[in-house]
């Protein structure tokens, strides 16, 4: 029987004591592997090229590159990483900024260390749960910003807002493609279009925004960033 393979996980903090707690919580994990460790956002960014782990818990306040930074980078060169804020800082400005440099979730410092370890397992299985209270300031910003020069005339069809919907629910891209009773490559179309519509790059700035836009509704929001 073939073993399932283990997640693996980069701790960016550039506090020690921290980093090491973290490491001795998810080791405890059968199922969760630490591959590094990193300091900064430079050695972040280099050790998420380097290792390709399946997250990094990232810091905000780091030193020669801050968290949000490093998670753009992260997120342009390595798509395929993903990226949960782990921050003290839970005010409109941070969660807005991680989400629109491509975090795929933001929890906070504060959490238990079984709701830690319980956000990355769900996250990893079905995708990221985003809190009730982090959505109302995401969507709170949102709407602050206004379209900000997005596009405001294209209008989102049907099938469009049925698979953002869907998608907010935690389905992949193949159980897309069968509740809809069509391929993956027209759900990628779709997904495609949705995206250039919205002026979003990944598929929880889709979710937040067409949920911000009154497309669909935010109860139960769960967004994967599995892209098949």
């Amino acid at each position: 029987m073939n073993k399932k393979k283990k997640v693996t996980v980069l701790i960016a903090d550039d506090q020690t004591l921290f980093r090491e707690g973290i490491k001795d919580v998810l080791t405890g994990e059968k199922w969760m592997e630490v591959v590094g460790e990193a300091a900064d956002g430079l050695e972040a960014v280099a050790k998420a090229k380097q290792l390709k782990p399946d997250v990094v818990l990232m810091d905000i306040k780091l030193p020669k590159m801050d968290g949000i930074s490093a998670t753009r980078q992260i997120r342009s060169c390595c798509p395929e990483v993903n990226v949960l804020m782990l921050s003290s800082f839970e005010d409109e400005a941070h969660v807005l900024d991680a989400i629109q440099a491509g975090a795929n979730g933001y929890l906070s410092k504060m959490l238990p260390a079984v709701e830690l370890v319980n956000s990355i397992k769900t996250f990893t299985t079905e995708g990221l749960m985003i809190p009730q209270q982090l959505m109302g300031k995401l969507l709170h910003g949102l709407r602050r910003m206004g379209d900000g020069g997005m596009p405001t005339q294209a209008t989102l069809t049907k099938t469009e807002i049925k698979v953002l919907d869907f998608l907010g629910k935690g389905l992949s891209n193949k159980e897309l493609a069968k509740e809809l009773n069509c391929s993956v490559k027209t759900i990628k179309n779709h997904l495609n279009s949705a995206f250039h519509k919205l002026g979003v790059s990944s598929r929880t700035e889709a979710v937040v925004k067409a949920i911000e836009k009154g497309l669909i509704s935010s109860e139960g929001t769960i967004v994967s960033e599995e892209e098949e």
